[in-house]
């Protein structure tokens, strides 16, 4: 049996067909230019009795016979009779019967004459090489395009666009995805059907067609789904929702097809369709989406293709989505998507999984606890928790530091929930005072609240759209909101708005935020929880219409009148209290507010402190820039002085 050459079977690289054949067409070009520039170069055409009175005046150099035509060039003295920018060579044409009285006028002047050989490839090629050029062109630009669909180019919009990952090219597994273990656990039985397939068979279970992720952005729908392909060692076919559909008519429908063709074709595989809502939406009147545009007919094209599975077809479309809510409950029902895998966000124990996944790549310092910042970054997605660790690395290597300290990551926690700092800001210094004791105030009402997180730090360094922010760090994933939680946060929210009002003689819109925070937290207490005496638990949120999205309240405004009413109460409750915690310690609140205008920033520890009546022994901001720009640029010893000259 004879042994395949090493290349046979593989797929050469499409750059290696497009090459020589662009570069020939470019060679054949560059060929007829010249050709044609050759040919007809410039030439002053004379008539025949210039000719001769040329010949008879001696004023002829040269002269080539061709059929039907000479050419020749001038003397200098023929070039200086001619206009300064005559061309050297002339043509003249003749008659054949005049070719012997030609010759013998040019040997007795004594001019040099030569027949020409009779050419042949010029002519063709003249003729052949245009007629070349253009069918090589259409060639480029249609028939070279026939492999890629029936119809050229023309016709290949109907090619799906998905990407094939082979099953060697898919290097992420099961141990690259930390924090979503139970949907892990519920996708386990698509791994075993894509291996054992015949195991389900002698049953007569049916696996799930189609799985639906949900879930937040950014919490790994899509890693999930390479990693069951990856786990499962089959091809991965990927396409988003958006490339579906085009501007031509039925090109979504059409591409739907040809996904599902090919990948009946490579079975076992998983088909993964990303951000399904954008062609997956509910189905309304014609009015209102068009009972005929092309999304429709996309789904449409979806819900059939799907219909047609065999229970032997094995592929498995998977589908990820952060609105399910919005999906056309044809595509959700059993048969299609039979499973809706929802995704969260990472508990703590799941952060810390997480960052300890993406910390493999990065050198950690000794110091680095990585619990510690998981519990810091609450409702952070697993895309977040890899921003952090990637912030932490590059400011490490800004830093010229050789390993990631627990200083860089707590930066870059901050820096992706809140932005840089921005200490070149100006800030003015009666701003810097408010700012302070604003954030004084939340700091005090934090740290006196037993419902409350404990606090974290405090800081009035400029980050993002804000002049300071008050960090807590919770103890563990909220998964229930109690009422004294509640009642606690409208607090701590009030604290900043309180401080300004008692200690700076006057309020700022540097409690926008605070407030806006306080009415949405108090408007779910009353509408949403049931945490109102007056209400009751009744469920009074706001629904939409399915079809029309004309969604108004569905209470009378009798009702509206006690929810508003009970909303401002609950606030009233807060500010209340709050203003009581302030004014009896009001010692305790200048002296975190002096604090902070010293150092700008607090941990929880310093805090304690400064509330215990201690004293802080640190560097202040002066200190610190001081020792930055000795670093840049140290101070030079001083000259000793040079006596002057008599």
């Amino acid at each position: 049996m004879k042994k395949q050459p090493p290349n046979l079977g593989k797929k050469q690289p499409l750059g290696g067909r497009k090459m020589p054949f662009r570069w020939l067409l470019i060679m054949l070009l560059i060929f007829t230019i010249m050709m044609t520039y050759q040919m007809y170069q410039q030439r002053d055409g004379i008539t025949n009795d210039e000719f001769d009175r040329y010949i008879a005046e001696g004023k002829i150099e040269s002269v080539e016979i061709t059929e039907r035509e000479m050419t020749g060039t001038f003397n200098a003295a023929g070039l200086k009779s001619r206009p300064p920018k005559a061309s050297k060579t002339f043509s003249v044409g003749y008659h054949p019967e005049m070719l012997p009285d030609i010759t013998e006028k040019l040997e007795a002047a004594n001019v040099k004459w030569t027949v020409a050989k009779p050419q042949i490839l010029m002519p063709i090629l003249s003729w052949i090489l245009p007629i070349v050029l253009m069918v090589a062109f259409f060639y480029f630009l249609f028939v070279r395009n026939v492999r890629d669909g029936p119809g050229g180019m023309l016709m290949s919009f109907g090619r799906s666009k998905h990407k094939m990952h082979g099953k060697e090219q898919i290097k992420v597994t099961f141990d690259d995805v930390a924090g979503i273990e139970e949907a892990k656990e519920e996708v386990a039985e698509i791994i075993e059907f894509l291996r054992h397939p015949k195991k389900f068979q002698k049953i007569g279970g049916r696996i799930p067609r189609g799985i639906l992720l949900i879930g937040p952005p950014g919490c790994g729908k899509t890693l999930l789904a390479k990693a069951i392909a990856g786990q499962a060692s089959v091809p991965f076919f990927s396409i988003s929702g958006s490339d579906f559909v085009e501007m031509f008519v039925g090109v979504g429908a059409s591409r739907v097809r040809d996904l599902f063709k090919t990948a009946k074709e490579n079975s076992p595989c998983i088909i993964f369709l990303d951000e399904v809502d954008a062609i997956g939406r509910k189905r309304g009147p014609g009015f209102v989406s068009g009972g005929h545009d092309e999304r429709e007919q996309t789904l449409n094209a979806i819900l059939v293709e799907m219909d047609g599975f065999d229970t032997n077809d094995q592929v498995i479309v998977m589908a990820a989505t952060n609105r399910g809510d919005i999906l056309d409950k044809a595509l959700t029902r059993p048969g299609r998507f039979d499973r809706q895998v929802y995704i969260p966000l990472p508990d703590v124990k799941g952060r810390t999984e997480i960052l300890k996944i993406h910390a493999r790549k990065v050198k950690m310092g000794p110091n680095v606890n990585l619990e510690r910042i998981a519990r810091g970054t609450p409702m952070f997605s697993g895309a977040d928790l890899e921003a952090i660790i990637n912030e932490a690395a590059i400011a490490a290597t800004m830093s010229n530091k050789d390993f990631v300290e627990i200083e860089d990551l707590e930066e870059a926690r901050d820096k992706v929930r809140w932005g840089r700092k921005k200490r070149s800001r100006a800030v003015d210094q009666a701003d810097k005072k408010l700012t302070a004791y604003h954030e004084a105030g939340h700091t005090l009402v934090q740290s006196m609240l037993k419902d409350a997180d404990p606090l974290h730090k405090v800081s009035i360094i400029p980050r993002g759209p804000m002049g300071g922010a008050t960090f807590s760090l919770p103890e563990k994933d909220r998964t229930h909101f109690t009422r004294r939680y509640c009642m606690a946060q409208l607090q701590i929210c009030f604290g900043g708005r309180i401080a300004e009002e008692l200690f700076c003689d006057d309020i700022s819109s540097g409690a926008q935020m605070d407030i806006k925070m306080a009415t949405s937290l108090a408007k779910e207490m009353v509408q949403t929880w049931g945490m109102s005496a007056e209400l009751g638990p009744i469920d009074y949120s706001s629904q939409t219409q399915e079809y029309f999205g004309l969604g108004g309240p569905e209470y009378s405004q009798k009702t509206a009148e006690v929810i508003d009413n009970e909303v401002k109460k609950f606030i009233d409750q807060a500010y209340k209290a709050a203003r009581e915690i302030i004014e009896k310690n009001r010692d305790k609140l200048v002296a975190v507010a002096e604090a902070l205008l010293k150092y700008e920033t607090l941990d929880a520890a310093e805090v304690k402190i400064i509330l215990e009546g201690g004293e802080l022994n640190k560097p202040t901001v002066g200190d610190l820039l001081k020792a930055e720009q000795e670093k840049i640029s140290p101070p030079k010893a001083d000259k000793p002085e040079q006596g002057k000259e008599t």
